[in-house]
């Protein structure tokens, strides 16, 4: 049995725990921002709060990346889930931010489906990352983001062939199509996060 003298620095499970809440505090806003489509310079504020500390935490991971003798998981697997995480945050500022732009009147319910899909996602990821100290039951969650995937597909597919049937305001179609595509961006990411975290634990396992 082979074993190593130098610690690893376990404070990267800490890190990814931060990191998750974070990202699933950010998904819960957005959705709070289309259910209720209210004060929405402040829930943008609110998000894009919630992106720069999600840099902040994607910074401390690799500085201590760069420095750390032994860590609990692949290097690459660390950096690349590091980016998932951030590219799901980013995705949520920019819908956050683009349903102010595009001067959006209220959201469709195909858009706060995707919405809810969404902050259900980040709940299931916050979960699974919080587990990796334990290494135990984190397939269930992972399940569960690509199921909500599959799921966001459907809905963004039909959302989007609704556009172009019952719309008559090009501009309008196109602001919709733009939106359900960075709603699904984000969804997308968050499931190449889930498959991130499975890379890594296979490896341990």
């Amino acid at each position: 049995m082979s074993f190593s003298l130098i610690p690893k620095d376990m404070k990267f499970l800490d890190l990814f725990q931060a990191a998750g809440d974070n990202l699933a505090e950010a998904a819960h806003d957005l959705n709070e921002l289309v259910a209720n489509f209210d004060r929405l310079e402040q829930r943008i504020a609110g998000i894009q709060r919630l992106e720069k500390r999600g840099d902040q935490i994607d910074a401390e991971l690799n500085r201590r990346l760069e420095n750390a003798f032994v860590a609990p998981f692949d290097r690459e697997d660390i950096h690349e889930l590091t980016v998932r995480l951030d590219d799901v945050v980013d995705y949520i500022q920019a819908v956050g931010e683009s349903l102010s732009i595009y001067d959006v009147k209220a959201p469709t319910e195909d858009c706060r489906r995707l919405a809810q899909i969404l902050a259900a996602q980040g709940a299931e990821l916050a979960k699974a990352l919080g587990k990796l100290n334990k290494m135990k039951d984190i397939g269930e969650h992972l399940a569960k983001v690509h199921e909500l995937e599959h799921e966001a597909d459907g809905v963004s597919r039909a959302a989007i062939g609704k556009l172009f049937r019952d719309s008559t305001d090009a501009l309008e179609v196109i602001k919709w199509r733009e939106l359900y595509l960075a709603l699904e961006n984000a969804i997308d990411a968050g499931e190449d996060a889930a498959e991130a975290i499975e890379r890594m634990i296979h490896k341990r396992v």
